[in-house]
């Protein structure tokens, strides 16, 4: 499943770059930006295309969903808002990766039961929906890695903290459950605890925010109302 790509900060790139480069980076920072924005936009515009094709040659509305959704990354990577915080260290960067590209290992191999066929795609047009309504409600917060882009509280936000991670899953195991194989499943379940660890990046970054710790008493529930 494709998402987001980061885009540097003008303060986590100085201290990159060293003290000697600290001249240059408000313009580094924004070139970074734009690249990095234009990358992301091209290939969530690749997979709108291939996602089109598709729903065009089998007329599924599958096809047409995920259109909706990549069209909307598109958007999403060209409008967002700088971030005021982005982390640092390495391992934010290789969850983000691994949560939002993980999905994309994901193979139509295996054993494809009727009912898995048929629970499989309400897995994933649920997923969708969720993924589209929260990305709406985002708006120019989206990002990809840990960030603090400004806390958004609205919409799927006030049912639990990380919608965009729970429609993930839920599109990926609708996609097991219409492929059922072992390497699908190993692919689940790594994209997955990536999705969970980038979950704790960004509400350690976050937590340095005012208001947070107000929020997550409100909606205490991260990916599952009444589970976790």
């Amino acid at each position: 499943m494709l998402i987001r790509a980061p885009a540097w900060h003008g303060a986590s790139l100085r201290s990159w770059l060293g003290p000697g480069h600290s001249g240059r980076t408000p313009r580094l920072g924004r070139l970074g930006r734009a690249a990095v924005n234009l990358a992301g936009a091209a290939s969530a515009a690749f997979f709108a295309r291939a996602s089109i094709q598709f729903y065009l040659h089998t007329h599924r509305l599958i096809g047409a969903a995920f259109f909706i959704e990549q069209a909307w990354f598109v958007t999403a990577f060209l409008v967002r808002r700088p971030p005021r915080v982005v982390a640092a260290s390495g391992w934010p960067w290789l969850l983000a990766a691994g949560g939002t590209f993980g999905g994309l290992l994901l193979r139509p191999s295996g054993a494809h039961p009727p009912w898995g066929v048929m629970a499989g795609l309400v897995s994933q047009l649920a997923g969708l929906a969720i993924a589209v309504t929260a990305l709406a409600f985002l708006g120019r917060s989206f990002g990809l890695v840990a960030a603090d882009r400004g806390l958004v509280t609205r919409g799927p936000y006030a049912v639990v903290r990380h919608p965009v991670y729970a429609a993930y899953m839920l599109i990926q195991a609708g996609y097991l459950m219409q492929s059922v194989s072992v390497a699908n499943a190993v692919v689940l379940a790594l994209a997955s605890c990536c999705n969970v660890g980038r979950i704790f990046a960004e509400e350690r970054l976050l937590a340095r925010s005012a208001g947070f710790a107000d929020y997550a008493q409100r909606v205490p529930w991260r990916l599952v109302p009444g589970l976790w």
